[in-house]
């Protein structure tokens, strides 16, 4: 029996594989076989036929970012025309449409503005929980966390304490791109380094505060990286408190490289195909044996790709997203409505289940 074959019984048996043999897997293993096996393991870690989804905004703070990661053309300097930081009055505006479309689920995201302290985010937080009850937060991110720790001159604990007690309800796993500082040092060297941006993620975990695990490929890292980058992600699961959330999701998604300096002064272009996008979900399901869930980014790989990942590992097709910039300032994303994405779901075969950003269901399977 080869090597292989000798993996592909591992796996049948739900024992856990090695960084080294996710390599081997990634390499050898056909596409085809990969996606078996990833979906078997879905199958296992989720019974039934269902698939999530959800409504929410991604509303950005600002795009003033001292960061100007490589990858993006959102950020601008204070000194731009169109630089801004986003008011109460625009808030309303927003989390109006969100709710009108059943939504209560705010992303906050944006740049590193170095004019923005902590107490700008307690306050804002607080404001948007007082003028509407009921939202959640799903906002900032390591970076984020990473900035203000050393610009406040605090532990990253005690500004996640600060950010929680204002209102934040769950962290997003922006700006992990991929966890290797060699490839940090090319897409994004101003931003939190590989250590920073686990440890951020180490004091979530042990407040309690849900986080989503993310990965940005397809630029200037290795494959041999990616595998990397997932062993990170999972050991950092093993070492959450006992009863804790950690990762309730792994999100990976392909660079969008239109108008990036990346692209276009160094050369780097975007290099995923539809194939190359599969093979990374189905190894992810299988190496991150301890994250229950692992999202398909439709937004990105669009419907035909994201429909076929959920017979690959992936068992979510991620928010509506009613509203997004930075993803969309370097590519075409795809947009679907509420009714949309439930069709989608089931044209993959599986059936809807609306849930919140713990991953948990909201509303009966299938009757949204």
């Amino acid at each position: 029996m080869g090597v292989t074959e000798l993996l592909y019984s591992k796996i049948d048996r739900g024992e856990r594989i090695t960084a080294r043999e996710a390599l081997d897997l990634w390499v050898e293993a056909p596409l085809a076989t990969l996606m078996y096996l990833a979906d078997g393991v879905r199958r296992r870690m989720h019974p039934g036929n269902g698939v999530g989804w959800m409504i929410d905004r991604n509303v950005n703070i600002t795009n003033i970012c001292f960061s100007q990661c490589r990858f993006c053309n959102f950020c601008r300097t204070s000194k731009n025309d169109d630089a801004y930081v986003t008011t109460d009055e625009e808030y309303d505006l927003k989390i109006g449409g969100l709710k009108a479309l059943g939504g209560d689920q705010l992303l906050l995201q944006g740049g590193m503005n170095p004019s923005l302290g902590l107490d700008f985010y307690t306050g804002l937080f607080r404001r948007l929980k007082a003028r509407w009850p009921g939202i959640r937060l799903h906002a900032l991110g390591p970076p984020e966390v990473a900035w203000l720790s050393r610009a406040e001159r605090m532990s990253y604990r005690d500004v996640l304490t600060a950010l929680r007690d204002a209102g934040l309800d769950s962290l997003p796993g922006a700006g992990a791109e991929i966890l290797s500082d060699r490839v940090r040092r090319i897409v994004s060297p101003a931003k939190a380094t590989t250590a920073e941006w686990l440890g951020v993620m180490r004091e979530a975990h042990r407040l309690n505060l849900p986080t989503s695990a993310t990965m940005m490929f397809g630029h200037a890292e290795t494959v041999e990286e990616r595998i990397e980058h997932l062993e990170l992600l999972r050991k950092m699961q093993d070492a959450k408190p006992e009863g804790h959330d950690g990762f309730v999701t792994f999100i990976p998604w392909p660079f969008m490289d239109r108008g990036t300096k990346l692209a276009e002064k160094d050369g780097i272009r975007s290099r995923v195909t539809a194939t190359e996008y599969l093979r990374l979900v189905a190894v992810s399901r299988l190496m991150l044996d301890n994250i229950p869930n692992l999202q398909s980014s439709i937004l990105t790989v669009g419907k035909e790709t994201a429909m076929i990942s959920l017979h690959g590992g992936a068992n979510d097709l991620g928010s509506v997203m009613i509203e997004e910039n930075v993803v969309s300032s370097a590519g075409d994303p795809f947009r679907v409505d509420p009714d949309t994405m439930q069709k989608i779901i089931r044209e993959a075969g599986f059936i809807p289940v609306r849930r919140d950003q713990r991953y948990m269901p909201v509303s009966e399977p299938g009757k949204e």
